[in-house]
């Protein structure tokens, strides 16, 4: 999951945009970024699109239901379960407990539509409320069905009455900062991916491909996107280089030669376990972006 791009469940013709983005996971989104009044529209041409195009889609298929306040989640799964994606993106998740609700929703419609149990795959927004961000920790081995976790600014800052997420030169302040870094433990700590947030000025390419880099830097597996040419920015970006590759190659099979010591040396300098576990960690990457055997 490098690229993770949001299209409205709304609108065939956006849908149809965001399929051919290229991204790993597009999320067919049920919450935001329809209205009120259009939700059951929404549902309904959502369903009918994937159900169309699901044999010939290569990206993985999220859907964005609204949260489990709202009372719209159950209706968002029946119409959506039957037509079987790939996961379910929880906004305003507030715990590791509402993992486990939406958990036991998808066990009723696996159920219901003869699917596999456990095959749909939930990605849970952490950070949306204040109580989500603070309840972080609680993820770890909350549920099999976790993909990943992500963190959002926007809705927290209405959350918490904050006039902006950034400060003058576009910087994260302190409390989305924390919010950010308390994703990235999280996923840690609960053995999934960190995905970073949406960086919503789509037209700043400059400052949008600095942010990734840096997300990368920082131990996020990928990112959300808001629109198309952000797709092959975040791709790139979090697409290990060739030099990594054979750097972490290099590390991987002097641990094996050694017989797996707690050190080794390559060409005059030392590597402990710590550098063992980064260098397979992005060979996974590498694996799953196809350009590592």
């Amino acid at each position: 999951m490098r690229s993770l791009l949001f299209v409205p469940g709304d609108s065939e013709r956006k849908l149809e945009k965001g399929l051919g983005a290229g991204a790993d996971v597009v999320i067919v989104d049920l919450e935001d970024s329809v209205a009120a009044a259009n939700k059951a529209a929404a549902r309904a041409v959502a369903a009918s699109f994937i159900a169309s195009r699901r044999q010939h889609i290569n990206s993985a298929i999220y859907v964005r239901v609204n949260d489990l306040s709202t009372g719209l989640t159950d209706d968002d799964l029946a119409a959506l379960v039957p037509v079987k994606p790939d996961g379910i993106m929880l906004p305003k998740s507030n715990s590791g407990q509402d993992v486990q609700q939406l958990a036991a929703k998808l066990r009723v419609h696996e159920a219901e539509n003869g699917l596999p149990d456990g095959g749909i795959k939930i990605l849970p927004i952490i950070t949306e409320t204040a109580a989500g961000v603070l309840a972080a920790a609680s993820y770890a081995g909350a549920s099999a069905r976790l993909a990943g976790l992500t963190w959002g600014a926007e809705d927290l800052s209405a959350a918490i009455g904050a006039r902006s997420a950034r400060d003058e030169s576009g910087r994260y302040t302190d409390v989305f900062r924390l919010a950010r870094t308390m994703t990235i433990l999280a996923a840690g700590a609960a053995e999934v991916a960190a995905i970073d947030t949406v960086f919503p000025d789509f037209r700043d390419m400059a400052a949008f491909e600095a942010e990734c880099r840096e997300a990368e830097r920082d131990g996020f597996a990928g990112k959300m996107a808001i629109h198309p040419a952000q797709v092959p920015v975040i791709n790139a970006a979090f697409t290990p280089s060739a030099e990594a590759v054979e750097r972490s190659q290099a590390i991987v099979a002097a641990f094996a030669a050694a017989g797996n010591p707690g050190v080794v040396g390559i060409d005059g300098k030392m590597y402990d376990r710590p550098h063992l576990r980064l260098a397979e960690r992005l060979l996974a990457r590498a694996r799953a972006a196809g350009i590592a055997a």
